[in-house]
């Protein structure tokens, strides 16, 4: 599920959507940056990129497609801009290369990695390949192209036991996040072969933490995001990928929720569901938190931090991932 912005609002009319996330100081110091890039990319034929984990001026305020990380690629590809700047971590700024190889695309931060992305690479599955010898490899968008050159195909949260149970085998190699394999395994036959990796938000949260904020709040919905830990999912409402925790607010309309995941999409779901009272977490990706608006002009200006990806490394990794656009969620 994505939101694609459509004739730009001034920044009066957007602060009026997230004041409840920005105090008014907070804002005037925002938005003439705001009303500068939003100027710029269209003089540049740009587009701007925010995955649900970007602060509100950021999501809200100048993205042309606000996203989850595979939706942000795809979509990214349709459009006719000749340059793509992601607002989010380096994954979905090589994931946005694959799909589009002829634009130029950028990322603010360099240093905007990933925790689960970073816990393996290429050299690591190959390794496995060599131990499960004809075992498919099956990785989540969370990972470096790198990485994805190495795999059969491909998921996302939303789609990943749909994905494992396509391939018709008995056991598969499911990379890197371990909570997220966890998770499949129990809503599959396949035998799954998992990795360590961890979401550096997800497995902050408790189930204790959970069973707190039910207690002090009597009927909240708990929607926990497949990332989190078995405890933490089993003590929740409902689990699902990204787009489905937005899905769910949006379709349902609770009257007050709590998204066990990163604090922005909390303020970010908010602006757009104005009638759900939000309890919300402080768990903060500090690499999405790495992004902000300033470095965002300097991609535009400048056209600094450029993605490279080797021509060979971009069609390996890119058939991994049209593999599991054709799959589907």
């Amino acid at each position: 599920m994505y939101i694609q912005q459509q004739n730009l609002k001034t920044s009066d009319e957007i602060y009026s959507k997230i004041s409840k996330s920005i105090p008014e100081a907070e804002w005037k110091i925002h938005a003439p940056i705001i009303d500068k890039i939003n100027k710029l990319k269209k003089e540049k034929n740009t587009i701007i990129l925010a995955h649900n984990y970007q602060t509100p001026e950021i999501y809200h305020g100048v993205a042309d497609i606000s996203a989850d990380s595979l939706a942000l690629a795809i979509e990214a590809a349709k459009t006719s801009a000749n340059k793509i700047i992601m607002c989010g971590v380096h994954f979905m700024a090589e994931t946005a290369k694959l799909m589009s190889p002829n634009k130029k695309v950028f990322l603010p931060d360099m240093s905007a990695g990933c925790s689960l992305s970073s816990s393996i690479t290429g050299s690591d599955v190959r390794l496995l390949k060599q131990k499960y010898p004809g075992v498919p490899v099956v990785s989540y968008v969370n990972t470096s192209a790198d990485v994805k050159a190495e795999t059969d195909v491909c998921c996302t949260s939303a789609n990943a036991v749909k994905v494992v149970e396509s391939l018709n085998v008995e056991k598969v190699i499911f990379l890197p996040d371990k909570y997220l394999a966890d998770y499949v395994a129990k809503n599959t036959k396949v035998k799954i072969i998992s990795w360590e990796g961890t979401c550096v938000v997800h497995e902050q949260f408790t189930r204790k933490e959970i069973e707190e904020i039910k207690s002090q709040n009597p009927g909240i919905k708990i929607i926990a995001h497949p990332e989190c830990p078995p405890d933490v999912i089993a003590a929740s409402d409902f689990a699902g990928s990204t787009s489905g925790m937005i899905d769910y607010v949006k379709n349902k309309q609770p009257k007050k929720v709590m998204l066990v995941t990163e604090c922005s999409m909390s303020d970010n779901v908010e602006a757009d569901n104005p009638d759900v009272s939000f309890i919300k977490p402080c768990n903060l990706c500090p690499y999405m938190k790495k992004i902000n608006l300033k470095k965002i002009l300097d991609c535009l200006e400048n056209e600094t931090n450029e993605i490279i990806l080797d021509s060979k490394t971009i069609e390996a990794a890119r058939k991994s991932v049209i593999r599991m656009t054709e799959i589907g969620r």
